[in-house]
């Protein structure tokens, strides 16, 4: 049997093309299970980075605006800066996805959403502009978890529905990925997010959050990869319910899935597992492993491959490009769940 062919016996993942409706959408605006108990005093500072710590502080400041005595639930706190939006600028791996769901936590009310961007402008599609305003109107908080910049068209409708719930009284955080011309190791630019949502960019307060990844503080190499020997092995030490493919499936399965979806064809899984990994040609492929990476993190899927390490499949000129940031995240996040670390 070719090494690329999959035992028969093992369910695929090229089998799960579900449909999404728009209260699976709105179901889902909550964060990942691994950020589902994520607090201020959860979240680690390294002490080689002050900013972390000050992070934590601002973010604390932010939420007591919805404590405040005598001013309603966005009462102004005598001294406290009162701007309706935050942006978390930083690298990946500096924990700007669990201070966003620590601030999601801290949130009054039972009206509150946390999602990616992907997953809000899914949800516009799903229900229609104004339907989608509807919905979100009212929420004490709304959360967007990599914002994305590099399409234009789909920032000026986020910033125009942020806009519009802004003006309702909710509170926006953001954190972003950046637009295909900002180059740079690890780093989130703020001007480049608030000149794409030039409309709200006077409500935002920017906080900004150095350091290093912290799945590589204390481990380097690569993404764990297992001999074809292994491999039937390595799936049945996952326990529970695991996917077997080929890499080169998997690739053409997730273009024919609306990266949306991405949450639902892994939904109840284990894990997931590629034979014949190999270096990616195609630049809309590597993205969408991206967003498909990303929502294997969020759901803590272990992932196996056979082949070229998962980590390395984006060659030099990709990792050279206007991408970087979001293949670099890729492969550390595929480090950690090839290893089976923790979140």
């Amino acid at each position: 049997m070719p090494e690329d062919t999959p035992p028969s016996t093992h369910a695929h993942l090229v089998d799960r093309a579900p449909t999404l409706s728009a209260a699976e959408i709105v179901a889902h605006l909550v964060p990942p299970r691994q950020f589902e108990n994520a607090t201020l005093e959860s979240y680690r500072p390294d002490p080689d980075y002050p900013s972390q710590a000050a992070a934590v502080e601002a973010i604390r400041a932010f939420a007591a605006g919805w404590t405040s005595k005598g001013g309603g639930l966005f009462g102004r706190r005598k001294g406290a800066d009162t701007l309706p939006g935050i942006y978390l600028d930083g690298g990946f791996g500096v924990g700007k996805t669990h201070l966003l769901a620590a601030l999601w936590h801290l949130a009054p009310g039972r009206k509150k959403y946390f999602g990616t961007f992907i997953e809000y402008t899914a949800l516009v599609g799903a229900l229609g502009y104004q339907a989608a305003v509807t919905q979100l109107k009212g929420a004490s908080l709304v959360c967007i978890d990599e914002f994305e910049l590099d399409d234009p068209g789909d920032t000026r409708l986020m910033s125009r529905l942020l806009s519009e719930l802004v003006a309702s009284g909710s509170k926006i955080a953001a954190t972003s990925n950046t637009p295909p011309n900002a180059l740079g190791e690890g780093r989130f630019a703020a001007s480049d997010f608030l000149r794409e949502i030039d409309a709200l960019a006077a409500r935002f307060t920017t906080i900004r959050i150095d350091g290093l990844d912290y799945r590589r503080r204390d481990t380097e190499g690569h993404a764990v990869t297992v001999a074809p020997g292994d491999f039937e092995a390595a799936v049945d030490a996952v326990g529970g319910t695991v996917t077997v493919d080929s890499f080169d499936a998997v690739l053409k399965h997730l273009a024919s899935v609306h990266p949306s979806r991405y949450v639902k064809v892994i939904e109840g899984l284990d894990g997931v597992a590629f034979t014949d990994v190999h270096a990616i040609e195609n630049q809309t492929d590597a993205l969408r492993l991206v967003a498909f990476v990303d929502r294997l993190y969020d759901a803590q899927v272990r992932m196996i491959g056979t082949g070229t390490a998962l980590d390395q499949v984006f060659p030099d000129e990709m990792l050279a490009g206007g991408y970087s940031k979001k293949y670099r995240r890729a492969m550390s996040r595929m480090m950690a769940l090839s290893a089976g670390q923790p979140a």
